[in-house]
């Protein structure tokens, strides 16, 4: 066997289960942006596709229509938070550390531009019987439901002082999460510790433990 022939079969053409897995990748980060920016009823998939450098066949390939591909993006952006910074959050040893974790590592990740979707459909689809809407509370709870357990387990450990309940809590922690990631966007990397700041003073922390 020649060398070029060896190098041929080196450089092994995608699969199609791989072409298609790379085409719904790039569809669904260019959904992601076009949804944090304009939102879901200005979203045109016409642009998602010519965004992402396919056409808008390949986009109905993958999707049925749009609440289908927004449905599908909200599941890839949690994934990605999840990856980046819900699991290294949840290695810290203490429930403090993994609450404050989570704000540095979610206003990193606010920096990109996907990080707006659940925010911005919350927004648009608050008070509205609609499976978008459906899905982002969904998605939501889960993250309410994390908080109240580690309030509730920092307060047993003595680390976070009593206060109002823990969902309570969980919930201004959530609001203090989302609005100061998105008022310092584009002041790094202050935005990491003013967002560890607004967190910890809704758990009832000193500053020294917010910048900790």
């Amino acid at each position: 066997m020649n060398v070029g022939k060896s190098a041929q079969l080196a450089r092994r053409r995608p699969t199609q289960a791989e072409r298609s897995a790379r085409t719904r990748s790039a569809l669904l980060e260019s959904a992601a942006r076009g949804l944090s920016r304009y939102g879901y009823g200005h979203l045109v998939l016409e642009e998602v596709a010519r965004d992402a450098g396919y056409t808008r066949g390949a986009l109905y390939h993958q999707f049925k229509d749009k609440q289908d591909l927004a449905l599908a993006v909200i599941d890839w952006v949690h994934e990605n938070w999840l990856r980046e910074v819900g699991e290294p959050a949840r290695r810290e040893p203490t429930p403090v550390a993994e609450l404050l974790a989570m704000a540095r590592g979610h206003a990193v990740f606010c920096r990109r531009d996907i990080a707006r979707v659940i925010m911005a459909l919350r927004v648009e689809f608050s008070g509205q019987d609609h499976p978008v809407g459906q899905e982002i509370e969904r998605a939501v709870e889960t993250a309410v439901k994390r908080i109240t357990r580690l309030v509730n387990a920092g307060r047993k450990d003595g680390t976070i002082p009593s206060g109002p309940p823990a969902r309570a809590v969980a919930l201004a922690y959530m609001g203090a999460l989302e609005g100061t990631a998105i008022a310092v966007a584009g002041h790094a990397p202050h935005d990491e510790e003013l967002t560890a700041r607004a967190v910890a003073g809704v758990l009832g922390l000193d500053g020294a433990k917010a910048g900790a």
